[in-house]
């Protein structure tokens, strides 16, 4: 989107839409993240600490998921440069 034909105050109403919108996509895959992640890694409460294997899992899970939104992102870019060339699938 171009910005540039908007006046000075359009520009910084816009730009803070834009900011709130990426900070409440940030927040939402950041919550997704801690849901899915303890979810799928702490089973046990019969303990307030948090052992080595639930440890191990979340940080295996944050990893796999982080590569996996990297390699999306990537591909996206990908994409969006190949439409803005004008190039068929």
């Amino acid at each position: 989107m171009d910005l540039s034909q908007l006046s000075s105050g359009d520009q910084m109403a816009m730009q803070r839409v834009i900011e709130q919108k990426q900070m409440k996509d940030f927040m939402r895959l950041y919550t997704g993240l801690v849901e899915r992640c303890f979810n799928d890694c702490v089973n046990d409460f019969t303990s307030k600490a948090v052992t080595s294997k639930e440890q191990t899992c979340v940080a295996n899970c944050t990893q796999k998921f982080l590569k996996h939104s990297e390699r999306v992102g990537a591909r996206f870019g990908e994409e969006n440069a190949r439409l803005m060339q004008g190039q068929k699938p």
